[in-house]
């Protein structure tokens, strides 16, 4: 499913327009966003939780010339599901 087909889904399923559910979508993807960048997490209770990690520098390997690269460190983005929406998925 990519962001149209989501958009189309959300507009069926609340009986919204196309155009309400693309604002929506929108804000929330603006404010999960923010909130993460500012170093928060966002927590939907049954869904799951947005997060941020940091991820530790590292040796990796060039997989086209095989030298060593140093990988610098950085903050990533997690989600973790929610009972309801592993409990969904695993049916």
């Amino acid at each position: 499913m990519n962001k149209a087909d989501l958009i189309n889904a959300m507009a069926e399923k609340a009986g919204l327009s196309k155009a309400d559910s693309k604002k929506a979508l929108d804000g929330f993807i603006g404010a999960v966003t923010k909130a993460l960048a500012s170093g928060d997490k966002v927590s939907l209770v049954g869904f799951g939780s947005f997060s941020v990690a940091s991820r530790a520098a590292r040796t990796g390997i060039n997989p086209a010339t095989k030298n060593a690269i140093k990988i610098p460190a950085k903050k990533v983005a997690k989600f973790k599901a929610g009972a309801e929406l592993a409990t969904a998925v695993a049916k």
